[in-house]
C-alpha cells in the first residue's frame, strides 16, 4: 500500500500492551482514518469503514488469519478453511442457501421464553448471595446452556461445552500461535461431540434445530458430513464465546452507566435497543477483517492486492463524526453497528445471539440493582475477540 499523508498512525498489534479501545487507537481516529499495522490497516472511522466493508474489491479476510498467524495447516487450520465466513462466490452461496432455513427468526422467536426461564433459573442460584461472578456464575451456565437447548444436547452437559467453547474462542486472538495444542485438542473434542449428536438425528429426527441441519444434508449437493460437523462445532464457538463474551461486555458498560440499567429493569422492551447500543460502543468482536483482491485506490490511498485490512468497530462506533452525542444511551436512534459483521458475510446466527443476550440483560436486569464492581477482575487480551474472565459484582436483589 502507498500512504495518503505523511502522518499515519502505527500500531503493533501483537504488543502485549497493545489495547484496541485505547486512548492511543482513539487519538489516532482524529488523526487519519486509518492506520498501519503489522498485519496491514487498521480502518478507524465509522464512514470509511461503513464504505469499505462492503466494498467490490474486498473479500472476507479473516480465512488468511491463521496463515498471518504462522499456522499452515492440520485440524484448525482445516477446519478454519471450512467456516462458510471464509467462502466467497458459488461456494459461499450454496453454504447460506443450505443454513439460512434453520437461523431464520421464525425459528428463533420461539425460543425466547426457554432463554427468560433460563436465565431466571441461573440468577435463583445467587440471588440471596447479595455478590456474584458474573462469569463463571451467570454467563458460563446461562450461555452454555442456551446452545445446548438449540441444538439439543443434554443442558447437564453444559460444562463441557463451556471449556472446550472457550479454548477455540483463543484461536480468534493474537496468541492463537503458542495456545496452538490445547485449542486443537479442544477442537477434535467438540467435532467428535458433533459426530454424536448428527449420528442421532440420523436415526431419529428430532424436529429440533440440528435435525433441521441434518435434512439439509439429504437435498441434491446438501451438506457432506464434514461441513455438517464442522457448522456445530463453529456454531459451538460462535454461539457461547462471543457471546459469553458479549455479555460480559455489557456488564461492564452497564456498571459504568447505572441509570441505563435502572431503565432497563423497568423498560424491558428495550432490550433489543440496549444489545445493539452495547455492541456499537463495546464489541466482544473488536475487528472485522477484509482483504483487498486487487489494487484499487481508495481516498487518495493505494490500498494493494492481499492487503489485509481490520474494521476496527468500536473506534467506529463511537466516531463523533458520525455519532454526534455517541454517549452510551439505550433509547437512542443510531445508525447500524458491524459487531455482526457487514455485507454477504453478516453473521449466520446473529438472530440467536440478539435473542439470548436480549432475555438474559432484561431478567438480569429486572432482579439486580444496584450494581458496584469488585475488585478481582480478570480480562482476555483487548483484541481479536475480547470479554471479561472474571467480573465480581455486587448487587441489591429485588424482592
Amino acid at each position: 500500500m502507498s500512504s495518503a499523508t505523511t502522518d499515519v498512525p502505527y500500531f503493533d498489534m501483537l504488543d502485549p500492551d497493545f489495547a484496541i479501545t485505547s486512548d492511543e487507537v482513539h487519538q489516532a481516529r482524529e488523526r487519519s482514518w486509518y492506520a498501519e499495522t503489522n498485519y496491514g490497516l487498521a480502518i478507524l472511522r465509522y464512514d470509511e469503514l461503513t464504505r469499505l466493508i462492503k466494498h467490490p474489491k474486498l473479500r472476507q479476510g479473516s480465512g488468511s488469519w491463521m496463515a498471518l498467524n504462522g499456522i499452515h495447516d492440520g485440524p484448525l487450520a482445516e477446519w478454519w478453511a471450512s467456516w462458510i465466513l471464509h467462502h466467497e462466490g458459488e461456494a459461499h452461496h450454496r453454504l447460506r442457501r443450505l443454513l439460512n432455513p434453520s437461523f431464520t427468526q421464525k425459528v428463533v422467536a420461539p425460543l425466547a421464553p426457554r432463554f427468560s426461564a433460563l436465565a431466571n433459573e441461573v440468577i435463583d442460584s445467587f440471588a440471596d448471595n447479595g455478590s456474584f461472578d458474573f462469569v463463571s456464575e451467570f454467563a458460563d451456565p446461562y450461555v452454555a446452556r442456551a446452545i445446548s437447548i438449540l441444538l439439543g444436547i443434554p443442558e447437564e452437559e453444559w460444562p463441557i461445552i463451556a471449556e472446550d467453547a472457550t479454548t477455540l474462542g483463543l484461536s480468534l486472538g493474537v496468541t492463537v500461535k503458542q495456545d496452538l495444542p490445547k485449542i486443537e485438542a479442544a477442537l477434535g473434542r467438540l467435532q467428535g461431540y458433533a459426530d454424536t449428536i448428527i449420528a442421532d438425528r440420523r436415526a431419529n429426527d428430532r424436529g429440533d434445530f440440528v435435525s433441521s441441519l441434518v435434512a439439509s444434508s439429504k437435498e441434491p449437493n446438501g451438506l457432506t458430513a464434514n461441513e455438517l460437523r464442522d457448522v456445530l462445532a463453529l456454531l459451538v464457538l460462535g454461539g457461547y464465546d462471543t457471546t459469553r463474551n458479549q455479555l460480559g461486555l455489557a456488564m461492564q458498560t452497564f456498571l459504568e452507566y447505572p441509570d441505563q440499567w435502572n431503565l432497563l429493569g423497568e423498560q424491558p422492551e428495550l432490550a433489543r435497543a440496549a444489545v445493539e447500543e452495547v455492541m456499537r460502543v463495546n464489541p466482544t468482536t473488536r475487528w472485522v477483517t477484509r482483504q483487498a483482491v486487487e489494487t484499487f485506490e481508495f481516498q487518495g490511498l493505494v490500498i494493494e492486492e492481499g492487503t489485509t485490512i481490520h474494521m476496527i468497530n468500536e473506534s467506529a462506533g463511537t466516531d463523533t463524526r458520525s455519532f454526534e452525542e455517541p454517549e452510551f444511551d439505550i433509547t437512542a436512534e443510531r445508525k447500524p453497528h458491524f459487531g455482526f459483521g457487514g455485507g454477504v458475510h453478516h453473521c449466520l446466527g446473529h438472530f440467536v445471539a440478539r435473542s439470548d443476550m436480549g432475555e438474559a440483560l432484561v431478567a438480569l436486569s429486572s432482579r439486580l440493582r444496584d450494581l458496584r464492581p469488585k475488585t478481582g477482575d480478570g480480562w482476555l487480551p483487548d483484541s481479536g475477540n475480547t470479554g471479561p474472565t472474571k467480573l465480581p459484582i455486587t448487587f441489591t436483589a429485588v424482592r
